[in-house]
C-alpha cells in the first residue's frame, strides 16, 4: 500500500474518531449558578441544593391552579421519565418549583402530582415553603427566568422552559417544556452528563 493511501486511511479514521467524540461530549449553553436553598417537598420533607449535589436534574416552574401551560408541562415531564427509563437512566431528579406557594402547600402538590399516573414521584420533588417574592427572586437570579403575578387574575406568569442542572448545581441548558419538547435531546444530554460525572 502506498504512503499516500495509508495516510488517507489514517486521516479518515482520525476524522471519524473526532466526530464521534464531538457527538458524545455535552456542550453547555448556559452557566447559571443556583443559589443555595432549603424548601419543602410534597411529602413535607426538607429538600436543599446540597441534597441534589452529585445529581443531574431537570427543573421547571409550575403551580397547581394553573389553567394553561402547567398541566401539559407536567405531563411532558412524565413522558421524559418514560424515555429515560427506556434508556436505562435512573440517577436523576426532577424538581418543580411552585410559583404560587401561598396555595401550593405540600398536600396540594402531592394531590396534584397524583393525577399523573405515569409520574415516578420517587425521582420528583415538588417544592414550596417560601414566600412569593422569594421564589420570584430565586427564579430570576438562579434561572434567569420571569415569575410575576397576573394583575388581572389569580394566575401567575412564568416561562415554560425545562432547565438542565448539572451535578455542581449549575444550569447548563434549557429546552421548550410546553410544545415541541425535544425528548431525545434531553435524554441524551442527561445520559451524557451522568456518564461524564461518573468517569
Amino acid at each position: 500500500m502506498s504512503k499516500s493511501k495509508t495516510l488517507a486511511i489514517v486521516m479518515t479514521l482520525i476524522v471519524i474518531l473526532l466526530a464521534g467524540c464531538s457527538n458524545s461530549d455535552f456542550q453547555a449553553e448556559t452557566n447559571y449558578e443556583i443559589a443555595d436553598f432549603t424548601y419543602t417537598n410534597q411529602y413535607n420533607e426538607k429538600v436543599s441544593l446540597k441534597d441534589l449535589e452529585g445529581k443531574v436534574w431537570i427543573a421547571d416552574f409550575i403551580f397547581t391552579n394553573c389553567e394553561t401551560v402547567c398541566p401539559p408541562m407536567t405531563f411532558n415531564l412524565t413522558k421524559l421519565q418514560k424515555e429515560l427509563k427506556k434508556e436505562g437512566v435512573e440517577d436523576y431528579k426532577i424538581v418543580s418549583f411552585s410559583v404560587d406557594p401561598e396555595n401550593d402547600k405540600p398536600q396540594v402538590l402531592k394531590d396534584y402530582i397524583s393525577k399523573y399516573e405515569a409520574a415516578d414521584t420517587s425521582k420528583w420533588e415538588l417544592l414550596t415553603g417560601y414566600q412569593f417574592d422569594e421564589i420570584k427572586e430565586f427564579a430570576e437570579h438562579s434561572f434567569k427566568t420571569i415569575v410575576a403575578k397576573d394583575p388581572n387574575s389569580d394566575q401567575v406568569i412564568h416561562q415554560t422552559s425545562f432547565f438542565l442542572v448539572n451535578q455542581e448545581g449549575v444550569v447548563v441548558k434549557n429546552y421548550s417544556g410546553n410544545s415541541d419538547v425535544p425528548y431525545a435531546e434531553m435524554t441524551a444530554d442527561i445520559k451524557t452528563l451522568i456518564e461524564e460525572g461518573s468517569n
